[in-house]
């Protein structure tokens, strides 16, 4: 005999039998409740037993999409994205009231019934026969839970949304089945607790938690009878009920179903009084969702987690995978974000650029052998009105950045870490004169090589005319000399430089490949803070390279059950020997303590770094270490239109802005402060015997120390065009033409590059 279901109602098998032997009053359930207009009752009774034997035996039920959460370093909360705001709670963690008021309001006689109302069906058909429309629906409880099912499986897609609730035979032929499957397989009790977990309650709240934080303030399990009646009451149309926008619906909506409940004997009739003659009682919470609500002005860090796990295989073999778990969530990421030095960037940032000004700022540190991205910041925040962005400034475009900056003489660094590999003394003198052409011809990758135009030779000079070699390669790189480095990459050649490019993580912020141009040597291709700060992390790690991170572990939450995600393993590789990143080490020492990033100096904690100010002064740099963290600062326009001379910027005004002047500070006040109460540690530095000593004058270019505005810069790409010299002289008047092409140049067989071409 078939088992009886405790509670009332028929057992599963009765119900199906019934289902399917009874095809008249299926057909009329589908047709004359569900598509009122349809007249064929016998056919579409046909059809229905037919479609119902076709059904898969078993729903797939999805989990339900939760928040996410993303926490710092130390475990406090950067950020709570979602796709659906929902918490998943237990039955036992939602008040009494609101298990009864849903109930009582969308299904008085879901405990006598099975997962069909017979006589539900039987009365709503009646009802809507009298009024010739659909005044009333028959769909139990049950049945409206395997349709949320549909919904939330469908997602975010349009099309799957408007497939999952469209009033078709089809649709509801499979809500029914489904709703006998979960009646036999969950129970009452665990049916109740599913709906009220993914039910949709208004104002982007999804689950009964998310709904009685949002309208209240406060847990479900807290909440009194008249506010789990408003609650209860908002179901059957979010929009109409909505508490905030119409005050007087939703009273009417909720006193309705105070009396429902009294009329079903859940509460008595003065319970029910008492309840209505209560005001709503409101205490609103605002939606807190997406990086836009990040503390610590770490709404772009935020955002890079986020294009992390959407970008990375680890989290899915396609993108779509990985954006159904993205939107699913329910996920705890803990990051690499240092609080410490998270708050540092942030507030040097801030007292140095205003969001307002016409230039903008982005800073990012690293910790060095291990390649953890510690902080993420820029004076733009993260938004969407006047003064503030959605891109990242600090990454590369196919992570959530821009088109990158011209690092300038950052580069340099890289070109004499090339050379030093392949041989070269660190005390290699050139001529290094203040103007030259740039030599011809220049070996490049698979035997090619690069040809200066003869008939309009492109040429380079220093700072100033008092830049004159020769120069050794400790005070070439301490005065930042163009003419020094662009004989050394003629020297070496090109292609030891984007080797070593390579192996440090150098690649232009667009993806596009690094061209085989001898103008490399001066910084002309747009990089990305990031890449430069985890580049430079490369030299303080003695030539440890190692592949930058943000994410630390992840945990997903599914219906009760916990679980462990993959994450990205930083990759390290040996990018070049400990000395030459000693030698490096040792020479970007001279850059801080005597050199042009003498203003970015940490005192008596040992420091490294370079300046670096591009063609007319669009971008100007300043990237450094310390043994233990790596940090790069980069100042402009991130539109390439404004020129930073006769500017304002954090309320001083600039003749001219430059490396060592404005992002200098900047990099001092921010590692200054992520290094407080950090171990002091020192460099393995290389004796450097001294070249044949020379009498030099003070000019510095981007070279010697700089003294406020009169100091040194780098001018066009590291100094190949204007400046002033150090002691406050006239600017130097370029006496040549740049030929098209000169910047970027082409690496193909017939293309300029430098204006010259390969041979």
């Amino acid at each position: 005999m078939p088992k009886k279901r405790s509670g009332g109602g028929l057992s599963p098998t009765q119900q199906a039998a019934k289902f399917l032997g009874v095809s008249v009053l299926a057909g009329a359930v589908l047709a004359g409740i569900a598509l009122p207009a349809v007249g064929a009752l016998g056919l579409a009774a046909k059809g229905s037993v037919e479609s119902f034997d076709e059904l898969p035996a078993t729903m797939k039920t999805p989990p339900l999409s939760q928040r996410t959460t993303i926490l710092d370093a130390d475990g406090g909360q950067i950020a709570t994205v979602y796709s659906r705001d929902r918490t998943v709670v237990p039955l036992k963690d939602i008040s009494p009231y609101l298990q009864k008021a849903i109930v009582a309001i969308e299904d008085s006689r879901f405990y006598q019934h099975g997962a069909v109302d017979l006589k539900g069906v039987l009365r709503a058909l009646n009802k809507n026969a009298q009024t010739g429309g659909v005044s009333e629906g028959a769909s139990t409880l049950t049945q409206q839970y395997v349709k949320n099912v549909f919904i939330e499986e469908a997602g975010d897609d349009p099309t799957k949304v408007a497939q999952a609730t469209q009033q078709t035979i089809g649709r509801k032929i499979r809500e029914l089945k489904y709703a006998i499957q979960v009646e036999e397989e969950l129970g009452k009790k665990k049916i109740l607790e599913n709906y009220l977990n993914i039910t949709f309650f208004g104002q982007q709240a999804y689950g009964v938690e998310a709904a009685a934080q949002r309208y209240f303030s406060k847990s479900a399990k807290d909440l009194s009878l008249a506010q789990a009646a408003l609650l209860a009451g908002i179901v059957q149309s979010p929009s109409r009920y909505d508490p905030v926008n119409d005050e007087a619906e939703a009273t009417k909506r909720r006193n309705t179903v105070l009396q429902r409940m009294a009329a079903v004997g859940d509460i008595s009739r003065a319970q029910a009084a008492d309840a209505m003659k209560a005001p709503l009682g409101l205490k609103v919470s605002k939606p807190k969702n997406g990086c836009i609500t990040a503390v610590k002005g770490a709404g772009f860090f935020c955002d890079y987690v986020r294009e992390v796990f959407l970008n990375d295989p680890v989290f899915g073999k396609t993108k779509e995978k990985r954006a159904k778990i993205w939107n699913q969530g329910g996920l705890t990421i803990r990051t690499t974000m240092d609080p410490q030095s998270q708050n540092a960037a942030q507030r040097s940032i801030k007292d140095h650029v205003y969001k307002s000004d016409e230039v903008a700022t982005a800073a990012s540190i690293v910790q060095p052998g291990t390649g953890k991205i510690l902080a993420m910041g820029q004076s733009r925040p993260y938004g969407f009105k006047k003064n503030e962005t959605q891109i990242n400034l600090s990454v590369d475009q196919s992570m959530g950045g821009g088109m990158g900056y011209q690092p300038g003489s950052t580069f340099k660094p890289i070109v004499a870490a090339a050379a030093i590999e392949d041989g070269m003394p660190a005390n290699k003198t050139y001529p290094s004169p203040y103007q030259m052409a740039y030599p011809s011809p220049v070996s490049a990758c698979d035997g090619k090589r690069w040809v200066n135009d003869p008939n309009a030779p492109a040429k380079l000079q220093n700072e100033n005319s008092s830049e004159v070699g020769p120069y050794d390669m400790r005070e070439a790189t301490a005065k930042s000399v163009n003419t020094y480095y662009v004989q050394m990459i003629s020297d070496i050649g090109i292609c030891p430089v984007t080797t070593m490019a390579k192996k440090m993580g150098v690649v232009r912020a667009d993806g596009d490949k690094m061209p085989q141009v001898p103008s490399i040597a001066l910084g002309t291709q747009e990089m990305s803070p990031l890449t430069m700060a985890n580049a430079y992390a490369t030299f303080a790690s003695r030539g440890m390279y190692c592949t930058p991170v943000a994410i630390e572990s992840v945990s997903r939450r599914v219906g009760d059950k916990t679980t462990s995600l993959e994450v990205p393993k930083s990759t390290c590789s040996r990018a070049m020997s400990e000395n030459t990143a000693d030698t490096i080490n040792t020479l970007l020492k001279g850059v801080v303590e005597d050199g042009t990033g003498s203003k970015a100096g940490l005192g008596s904690r040992p420091s490294a770094g370079k300046t670096g100010t591009t063609d007319e002064r669009y971008a100007a740099w300043f990237v450094g270490y310390t043994p233990n963290m790596a940090g790069a600062v980069w100042v402009g326009d991130p539109a390439h239109k404004r020129k930073m001379t006769g500017i304002t910027i954090g309320g001083r005004s600039y003749g001219k802005v430059f490396g060592g002047e404005v992002p200098g500070p900047i990099w001092r006040d921010m590692m200054s402060g992520a290094l407080e109460g950090k171990p002091v540690e020192n460099f393995n530095t290389v004796h450097i015997p001294d070249s044949k000593p020379r009498d030099r004058g003070d000019g510095d270019g981007d070279g010697g120390r700089d003294d406020g505005d009169n100091g040194g810069d780098d001018g066009f790409i590291g100094g190949l065009v204007g400046g002033n010299n150090g002691g406050g002289g006239d600017e130097p008047t370029p006496s040549f033409s740049i030929p098209e092409g000169f910047i970027r140049g082409q690496s193909n067989g017939g293309g300029n590059g430098n204006g010259g071409r390969f041979g």
